[in-house]
């Protein structure tokens, strides 16, 4: 198996645990919050596809699939369109408003272009630096396991946020 291939089978877990926890929601599932300060679901797997699809776009050198094929529009969230989920507040969260078939036909859209961009990887691009502002210097191997290791771990938030509420009905 290539370093491409590994990617790619590493990214294609995140799909069917985020499927998971978002299948079959309704509003009052997708915006469940264990605790006022606590993540939703809906928030969870949006910010999965946004963090995705812009570090993945950023390095592929092309536009994010939020703004490029109109997910930004179809969201209507009230964020910049250059807003990932990083560093919102509780009430952000609380925004994140939105049905299940939106949240995943956006994820399925970033895991489509994130696909395409690893597909076209050489092993010896893995060692490009593509952040010098770290010390070391990040390069796109690092920044790629990165994006892998915050997807599976939003995408298992959002399945234990998914097993209280179905816990708690």
């Amino acid at each position: 198996m290539d370093v491409a291939d590994l990617l790619v089978e590493a990214l294609g877990r995140v799909g069917p645990v985020l499927r998971s926890a978002v299948r079959d929601l309704d509003r009052d599932g997708l915006t469940f919050r264990p605790d006022p300060g606590a993540n939703s679901i809906a928030w969870l797997a949006w910010h999965a596809a946004r963090g995705q699809d812009a570090q993945v776009a950023d390095l592929a050198g092309v536009e994010q699939v939020w703004t490029a094929r109109g997910w930004s529009q179809r969201f209507g969230l009230p964020f910049a369109a250059g807003a990932t989920g990083y560093g919102q507040s509780t009430q952000d969260v609380a925004l994140v408003d939105v049905p299940a078939e939106l949240l995943l036909g956006y994820y399925d859209d970033v895991a489509a272009q994130t696909v395409a961009y690893l597909q076209r990887l050489e092993p010896g691009d893995l060692d490009r630096v593509v952040d010098e502002s770290w010390d070391p210097p990040v390069t796109l191997g690092v920044r790629l396991v990165s994006v892998v290791d915050d997807d599976v771990q939003h995408a298992g938030q959002a399945a234990y946020v998914r097993g209280l509420w179905d816990r708690s009905r």
